[in-house]
């Protein structure tokens, strides 16, 4: 991985190059995404507590599906101590145990480690019903790898713009491609995290979830797939359809009169099989407002998606053989082969059927999936393979990408970014300076790299 060694170096190995002397001011991040990404492992296993011992997070545990704590059956080591098991709860603010009536509910006596993203400026100490002191953990949310600055770049020619002209189109080229496996190695050792964490298996369908969720609703997917383990609903396969749209918050309780008799019938079939579970998920379901509905091409509706997460489940054994093969053609037969009689002719409950049949996973998504998940993993057994990853075509354009277009070269480069690859290493060239960049352009390293570059 040559390239990606010398895009590293361009980049800058120290990420604090990329930020020097900006004022960062990091995005509100919700809850349950802080949570999400914490139990796919983003901010590390080893940690210092707000008292200073050593932390390691032993195992990450489960959700709780229980009242109670959001991770059961973690472990944790103090000191390099023996695991100490128990439950751990993550706020946003310390001050919330206390706030809702953590220190005074059974519930929460099992619990080894209280994180927080915030204390306030007076000393808190988090204790149980028993009176036990629990370790607390602050963690520092300007660490996620990904994390975005408040002010994003308008889709504006950059600074760049005039040094892109001046380098020939190969050179330029190779620049793509060395931000390309720079970002795909990247991926790879984000899964490599994650297929630790959980094993194989769950790394695969999580990831697998997050890419059915595009951008609008990529944390849903991921929690949905966090509570609903691969493992469990492989266990009830003749099930998972309904546990997914259950957990979901899809399966309306009201009165069916609503739907024609066609939907009525499916949703019978699928109430027939969550009714007997939904108590024991019933802290699981989402909110209605979890769900991004707007704004999205009803082919890509959630609703469609999880019905494609469930058909991924029942023919996992294929899946799985899919992701050891890596193949192109095959990966994308399969997928695009997905069948579902129902959402086949549905962009909604509520919609009308359509007269003509919809692939449930189009071209589009399965290069993605190909892109940020099936040559991800397959690179960390064969580093041989990014030669078959640099000509995987690039499907339907973005607006990201679209945008970092228009900021390094101003118009659509044309043949250079036909292939995902240079699309995914424009979008890192974009990330790493182009929104770690809030002035304007006036102090982007970017420039000046690539006169190093040449």
């Amino acid at each position: 991985m040559r390239l990606a060694g010398l895009y590293a170096e361009f980049r800058g190995a120290d990420d604090s190059r990329l930020r020097e002397d900006l004022l960062r001011v990091p995005r509100k991040i919700p809850e349950l995404e802080i949570q999400a990404r914490w139990f796919a492992g983003e901010f590390g296993t080893k940690f210092k507590t707000t008292t200073g011992d050593d932390l390691e997070i032993v195992q990450f545990g489960i959700w709780n599906r229980e009242a109670g704590p959001d991770f059961a059956e973690a472990a944790i080591s103090l000191n390099g101590t023996a695991p100490l098991r128990g439950c751990i709860e993550l706020d946003t603010d310390a001050r919330d145990w206390e706030r809702h009536g953590h220190a005074t509910n059974p519930d929460y006596e099992a619990v080894v480690l209280h994180i927080f993203t915030q204390r306030g400026n007076a000393s808190f100490f988090t204790r149980t019903v028993e009176n036990r002191n629990v370790p607390q953990l602050l963690l520092d949310l300007n660490q996620l790898a990904d994390g975005q600055p408040v002010v994003t770049p308008i889709a504006k020619p950059g600074r760049c713009l005039a040094p892109m002209r001046d380098l020939p189109r190969a050179k330029v080229g190779e620049i793509l491609d060395a931000a390309a496996q720079f970002r795909l190695r990247k991926k790879a050792a984000r899964l490599a995290r994650l297929r630790d964490l959980h094993g194989n298996d769950e790394a695969l369908y999580q990831s697998l979830a997050m890419t059915l969720g595009y951008k609008a609703n990529k944390l849903p997917f991921t929690l949905l797939a966090q509570r609903l383990p691969l493992r469990f609903l492989l266990k009830n396969k003749d099930d998972a359809d309904a546990l997914l749209f259950g957990a979901s918050g899809f399966l309306p309780a009201n009165d069916l009169s609503r739907f024609d008799a066609q939907t009525r019938g499916y949703l019978r079939e699928l109430w027939e099989k969550w009714w007997t579970r939904r108590a024991e998920f019933e802290r699981f379901v989402f909110a209605p407002g979890a769900w991004r509905m707007s704004g999205l091409r009803p082919a890509n509706h959630p609703q469609r998606r999880v019905a494609a997460l469930a058909q991924i489940v029942k023919h996992w054994s294929k899946v799985r053989a899919l992701s050891d093969r890596c193949d192109i053609a095959a990966t994308r037969k399969f997928f695009t082969g997905l069948r579902d009689e129902y959402w086949d002719f549905q962009f909604t409950l509520m919609s009308e059927k359509t007269s003509k049949r919809m692939a449930l996973i189009g071209e589009t998504r399965v290069t993605e999936m190909l892109a940020n998940v099936f040559f991800p993993l397959a690179i960390l057994r064969d580093a041989t393979l990014w030669d078959v990853y640099r000509e995987l075509p690039a499907t339907l354009s973005n607006k990201r990408v679209e945008i970092a277009a228009a900021r390094l070269f101003a118009s659509n480069p044309g043949d250079l970014l036909k292939t995902a690859a240079r699309q995914q290493g424009l979008l890192q060239i974009y990330e790493d300076f182009c929104m770690h960049d809030d002035s304007d352009c006036a102090r982007c390293l970017f420039p000046a790299q690539l006169a190093q570059w040449r």
